[in-house]
């Protein structure tokens, strides 16, 4: 039997870089009249960058200009704030060895994506890799999901989509796929519950046991 393909959120789900975001954020917000909490500004993580500034903008110039100072800071700090969650490099290691298809399905845009990937030495780890770039429609909705499908050659019914957030969950359950919900993201229990994922991680390196018995 084939092995059935993995995919993966990137941003809380195997790189632990949501300080970086929070950090990115505030910067791009200081002496602003109208920002977001810290709770607002996680609550779209795995949401287009552009999504979630627009409703703290006033019209699509202002969001280029704010888009343009979020990503001035993340240049400059991505490496500081970016390190891979426990067990994530040697679990990849072990799917990939053992003839998993791999998948990145991500909102992060394409540059930052395969940076993010080689400062944390996943940059050889993937089969395919679909970015914020690549689709017209995003997470929550399934297109991304579908994409990363059609590159691996991977039949929906057996793929599983692992995430940090209810909108990986949606676009997984929406593509017709299993989804994992990941705990050590900044998303809650109860947060990730509202989109019915198929299966709970406490940490990266359960996948193993997880696809002993996946179907």
């Amino acid at each position: 039997m084939p092995r059935p393909a993995l995919l993966f959120d990137l941003d809380g789900t195997l790189i632990d870089s949501i300080g970086l975001l929070l950090e990115c954020m505030q910067y791009a917000f200081a002496g602003r009249d109208r920002a977001p909490t810290t709770a607002e500004w996680v609550a779209g993580i795995g949401t287009p960058l552009r999504t979630q500034l627009s409703t703290w903008c006033t019209d699509a110039a202002d969001v280029e200009a704010m888009v343009g100072r979020y990503r001035d800071y993340q240049d400059l700090h991505l490496e500081r704030l970016t390190t891979p969650f426990p067990d994530v490099l040697a679990t990849l290691r072990w799917a990939r060895e053992a003839g998993y298809p791999t998948a990145i399905v991500t909102s992060k845009g394409k540059g930052m994506t395969r940076r993010s990937l080689d400062h944390v030495g996943l940059g050889d780890s993937f089969d395919a890799v679909v970015t914020f770039e690549e689709t017209t429609r995003h997470k929550p909705l399934p297109d991304p999901v579908w994409l990363a499908h059609a590159r691996l050659g991977a039949n929906a019914s057996a793929a599983l989509f692992v995430g940090d957030s209810p909108h990986d969950m949606h676009a997984g359950r929406a593509a017709g796929v299993k989804t994992a919900a990941a705990l050590w993201g900044p998303f809650t229990r109860d947060e990730l519950a509202v989109a019915a994922p198929d299966y709970w991680l406490s940490g990266f390196g359960e996948l193993r046991n997880l696809l002993r018995d996946f179907q």
